[in-house]
């Protein structure tokens, strides 16, 4: 590639260290793809005759089916995906192969490429993400009005509903679909034209090659454009806030599948046993989703760090930006998949979901706010006398709601028999109706809006 001014062939670590193929065959379709868009331009500005294209592009058909077919064949010493292609192509064309590459360098076309590619992958986890979401929207239809406790701290809270809880994460996930999608929405400036680094003095038409790609239309400086990662940032930032958003409900079906819990129960599918323990049945696949989010935020960090110092415009160091991106992806993808299967097939334990929000004082709050409702007493007053009664409650073994009235009317006289309306998990629930709150009914008008967004979504 580069004979005329070498008299010497690279050393064989040389060699090896400066190939990408093994990895950036991956960006095959993404490659052909803008090559055809190239070769159409030239064409069509005069640059390369009719002939020369019609070949090119055809040589470039039967490369792609040779590829999807077989797959691309790596040799080190071919380097990368663009000349692994443009030497086969000279193979199936001859000499005609050569003006291909005429008004472009590889450092706009890997630009080009991976900007498509990352492209293509965005579009994939947004339809994964979906279907995720409709997943928690169907379950939290079951469940809008299931009691459950809600935990600060680990500790029990204040009870809210199952179908409350799940929407939660629905509400993430739509945070992480609208970050894929400003990411893509910056991302698609099209970099080809933009040659080394300089532009290029053939009379080119880079609006053309752009709209050709779906591309909204070229990139404006000719050096940002072979030197900008930060569509690959973008990915792995996007991707690193959902893993962790993953992560967090894997863990939490961790925790509810233990025993102690036994909140739900995961299906075979989704569960592996032990070699020497016969009995047990560990939550493997929510482990791992909650496992690679780790290696996910490390492929954005190394990315990061490989960029952070680098002078304009392209430099080899660039190569390795594929690698953390590609490993991030198929994490993510199998992440997603994980955590929508065990959506969909998880079963609840609905009584030890209500039991567990009956046993730890989650009331209390409801006692006080009766206590400043009911009998006007100031919050904070209100606040020392719940905490008293709960403290006689744990003393006594009892629920706040299990308490005789003569024992809350002698912590505070104002208190009358209409306090243990307050007081069960299902009227603690029911009051929580503002906008946003636990109250079964506001469950399920957001789950109604849910709907809608996810079935008229293009």
């Amino acid at each position: 590639m580069w004979g005329g001014r070498f008299a010497e062939g690279p050393a064989a670590v040389m060699r090896e260290i400066n190939a990408s193929i093994p990895f950036d065959k991956r960006l095959w379709q993404q490659d052909i793809a803008g090559s055809q868009a190239h070769v159409a331009m030239l064409a069509k500005q005069g640059i390369v005759s009719q002939a020369d294209a019609s070949a090119i592009a055809d040589g470039l058909a039967t490369i792609h089916g040779e590829y999807r077919e077989h797959g691309v064949p790596v040799d080190l010493a071919l380097e990368d995906i663009h000349m692994a292609t443009e030497t086969r192509l000279a193979e199936l064309i001859g000499p005609a192969a050569g003006r291909l590459h005429t008004a472009r360098s590889r450092n706009d076309q890997v630009a080009t490429d991976f900007k498509l590619w990352v492209r293509d992958a965005m579009d994939g986890v947004d339809a994964a993400l979906a279907a995720l979401q409709m997943a928690l929207v169907t379950r939290a239809g079951e469940h809008a009005a299931s009691v459950m406790p809600g935990f600060t701290h680990l500790q029990v809270a204040q009870p809210v509903t199952l179908g409350h809880h799940l929407m939660a994460y629905y509400e993430m996930i739509a945070r992480d679909r609208s970050r894929f999608a400003d990411a893509r929405a910056r991302l698609n400036r099209c970099p080809l034209g933009a040659a080394a680094l300089a532009g290029t003095g053939f009379p080119i038409d880079r609006e053309a090659t752009a709209a050709a790609l779906g591309f909204d239309g070229p990139t404006a400086n000719s050096l940002d454009s072979v030197s900008d990662r930060d569509f690959a940032l973008d990915y792995l930032m996007a991707a690193t806030q959902l893993s962790l958003h993953l992560s967090r409900l894997a863990e939490e079906f961790i925790i509810w599948a233990s025993q102690p819990y036994g909140f739900i129960s995961l299906p075979d599918a989704y569960s592996t046993g032990s070699s020497i323990m016969p009995q047990k049945r560990n939550p493997d696949a929510a482990e791992l989703v909650r496992g690679h989010s780790g290696r996910i935020a490390g492929c954005m960090m190394a990315l990061t760090m490989t960029m952070k110092g680098l002078p304009l415009a392209y430099s080899k160091d660039m190569q390795d930006d594929k690698p953390p991106v590609f490993e991030a992806h198929d994490l993510l993808a199998l992440s997603i998949a994980a955590m929508t299967g065990m959506i969909e097939t998880v079963t609840f334990n609905v009584p030890r979901l209500r039991a567990a929000a009956e046993a730890g004082f989650s009331t209390a709050t409801d006692l006080a706010d009766w206590l400043v409702r009911i009998a006007d007493i100031p919050f904070r007053e209100a606040h020392h006398i719940t905490g008293t009664a709960v403290k006689l409650a744990e003393h006594e073994g009892l629920a706040l709601g299990e308490l005789p009235i003569d024992a809350l009317k002698a912590i505070d006289p104002r208190i009358d028999e209409r306090v243990y309306g307050a007081l069960s998990v299902d009227a603690s629930v029911a009051s929580r109706c503002s906008h946003g709150g636990t109250a079964p009914e506001q469950v399920r008008a957001r789950i109604a809006e849910a709907l809608v967004a996810l079935e008229t979504a293009p």
